[in-house]
């Protein structure tokens, strides 16, 4: 499949889907004064309401905004998904190849598919609903951080929603053979919506967009404010909205479509828009447009953001786009491509004293390759060749020699019997499960669905994830055996300094991916006591942070809440796990009041409920070289709920150092 060309002349053959937004999902808010990219960009597919706008001034309370919102009990009655947005075919769903938002395949869905819909439940008053009155859609919504006091948590939450979304249509529109573009579903639905932040245009850094963020569709640029267009590799304010006679860039995608040198970390030589079209004669590139613009900008010394890509390691057809920070236009030249025809090159050097970017993605995928060449590195491999990749273990910060020992484990050990009664689950699939088959019984067991995507992501938490045992009769490429074959990750275990070790990760981790499982001893008594050094390497079922329960707020907005992880489903469980003896990577994981990861139970060996497997997903995308974390949460339980767990009074102070951190947990 040939690479996305960056190319706005696409952006005239596309035509934006003409529907109707589903303006009771959200409240519609008034823009306030400034450009508006909802109006302005060239983005051929966002077709957008009023987008939404967190509060920005002291005046705006969260109460009185929250008042004015409309209420009301009753389903949402929409359009099935999958008929409303009709989608080209794509082999892979990481992939942003051939971005044709809205092309000339735009049909109605067939009846076939129609009847299939209906058969899957995936239709009408049913696959769109109105949240309860106790969790309403409209509180959820206005509930998120305003990006004027916290931009961080607010590009987290919008970021978080998206994916959420994204994988949950994926699921459904699976389950009756529909398009496999879920980005652009789930896109189209925040921005009708006003499900978005960042919606004026402005040069320099983005409010809660950090240089090294990744990205794994254009359209989530789109909806956090660092890249309006949803094709076009240079976005620009035109000249009637810039105050001024001329055009101004204010970023730029270098993601391969065209002949770009990225070679060098600090120097980008940039080749500029037009005449490379796929559905149009080639031509001579044109000072016009993105081309104008960055030449204006050039003049003005403005800064720009690069956005630069990398290819995807676990997919072959997918880019990583990593927002790599602000550049400055040094020379620009006329040059012949390699089709014979005229474009515009421009040299941009980034600016000094930015955090690390795509230098951090070169540097790891050096250490990946040979393992040796990783600097300050005290062990290869702590896990002696028991992990399916080596786990390094590194002190880049003092003399620390290492931590103390223990048995390198990739399992759990039950100290006392399990219960037997209930016998393990098993389907009678005769090659693998497939998404919307009502025979297998494995997917009963989980509501009905595959709890993975096919890219072996999690959909979304639940409180219990049942999969394929060693009974099925499916094979073992099956979609729903991921957490059983183990770790896929290169992890390296480092010496933070004031909080121990920690945990983090060469590879880029997309939402959603399996970590790895809670290694260590099972025991059965939730009210032993510990000591210090023990209870510092154990693992208990804890009440969620309130971050970790909207990890599934975007599904939410395609159904009913009473299929999330609520706080009964989890305490129940009397599970506690020891690694102080014998664990693996997950006994280093630190807490964190702003965690990236979440733990799911998870069955597939023995049938007693009580005592799962504990396995870590991803919370939101994790760029290389990020610690692991996640959130303890027994010991910093709200005040009403202390009393409910009895170490809940072992206060600890907290130096996760997160914007939102609490102080103790």
């Amino acid at each position: 499949m040939e690479s996305l060309q960056d190319d706005s002349e696409n952006d005239e053959q596309e035509q934006p889907l003409e529907i109707e937004p589903l303006r009771s999902l959200a409240p519609m808010i008034p823009t306030p004064l400034g450009y508006d990219v909802a109006t302005q960009s060239t983005d051929p597919m966002l077709v957008i309401v009023a987008p939404f706008r967190p509060r920005t001034s002291p005046e705006q309370s969260p109460s009185s905004f929250g008042q004015s919102l409309p209420k009301s009990p009753n389903p949402l009655r929409a359009t099935p998904i999958s008929a409303a947005f009709p989608m080209p075919q794509c082999k892979d769903e990481s992939s942003d190849e051939d971005y044709k938002p809205f092309c000339d395949q735009k049909k109605a869905t067939s009846l076939k598919t129609a009847k299939r819909t209906q058969e899957a439940g995936y239709s009408d008053a049913a696959n769109i609903k109105r949240r309860s009155t106790r969790r309403s859609l409209n509180l959820e919504l206005t509930s998120c951080p305003s990006s004027s006091s916290n931009p961080n948590e607010s590009v987290g939450e919008i970021m978080m929603m998206f994916d959420s979304l994204r994988r949950r249509i994926l699921q459904l529109d699976e389950k009756v053979d529909a398009s496999r573009r879920a980005d652009l579903k789930a896109g189209s639905l925040m921005m009708q919506n006003g499900l978005r932040i960042n919606n004026l245009k402005t040069m320099g850094p983005v409010p809660g967009v950090k240089v090294g963020d990744i990205f794994f569709f254009r359209i989530e640029m789109c909806i956090v404010g660092l890249h309006a267009p949803a094709m076009a590799g240079i976005d620009y304010i035109p000249a009637k909205n810039a105050g001024k006679d001329e055009t101004l860039a204010v970023s730029i995608i270098s993601s391969g479509g065209y002949e770009n040198d990225d070679g060098d970390s600090d120097i980008l030589v940039y080749t500029g828009q037009g005449g490379n079209s796929r559905h149009k004669e080639k031509h001579d590139q044109k000072l016009e447009r993105g081309n104008l613009a960055l030449m204006n900008s050039m003049k003005k010394k403005n800064v720009i953001r690069v956005v630069r890509s990398a290819q995807d390691p676990f997919y072959n057809s997918g880019k990583i786009y990593i927002y790599d920070g602000l550049y400055r236009i040094e020379g620009s030249w006329m040059d012949k491509a390699k089709n014979g025809f005229s474009v515009f090159k421009y040299q941009l050097k980034r600016e000094p004293g930015q955090p690390d970017g795509i230098s951090v993605w070169k540097m790891t995928e050096k250490w990946k390759e040979n393992p040796a060449t990783r600097d300050k590195a005290i062990v290869l491999d702590l896990s002696s060749k028991i992990e399916n990749l080596p786990v390094c273990l590194v002190n880049d910060v003092d003399d620390e020699k290492g931590p103390s020992f223990f048995n390198y484990v990739t399992g759990v050990e039950y100290l006392r019997p399990l219960n037997k009664t209930k016998p393990l689950q098993s389907c009678k699939c005769p090659s693998v499960c497939l998404p919307g088959d009502p025979n297998c019984s494995c997917s009963q067991l989980n509501s009905g669905d595959l709890p993975y995507s096919s890219s072996g992501l999690l959909v979304k938490q639940i409180p219990m994830l049942y999969e394929c045992s060693s009974r099925c009769q499916c094979s073992q490429n099956c979609r729903n055996r991921v957490t059983q074959k183990g770790v896929y990750l290169n992890f390296e275990v480092f010496w933070t300094g004031d909080r121990g070790w920690g945990v983090r990760s060469w590879d880029p981790i997309r939402a959603g991916t399996f970590i790895c499982e809670y290694a260590g001893k099972v025991i059965d008594e939730t009210n032993m006591k510990m000591d210090d050094e023990e209870d510092d390497f154990a693992f208990r079922t804890s009440w969620p942070s309130e971050k970790v329960s909207r990890w599934n707020l975007g599904a939410e907005l395609l159904e009913d809440a009473s299929a999330s992880v609520t706080t009964e489903s989890i305490k129940k469980l009397p599970i506690v796990i020891s690694a102080k003896s014998s664990g693996n990577v997950a006994r280093f994981f630190n807490h964190s009041c702003s965690p990236n990861l979440l733990w799911q139970p998870v069955q597939y060996d023995h049938g007693d409920n009580s005592y799962p497997h504990i396995m870590f997903f991803a919370m939101k995308h994790i760029p290389p070289m990020t610690e692991l974390t996640y959130d303890y949460g027994i010991k910093g339980a709200p005040p009403g709920i202390k009393g409910k767990f009895p170490n809940a009074s072992e206060i600890k102070p907290c130096l996760c150092g997160s914007t939102n951190c609490q102080g103790s947990f």
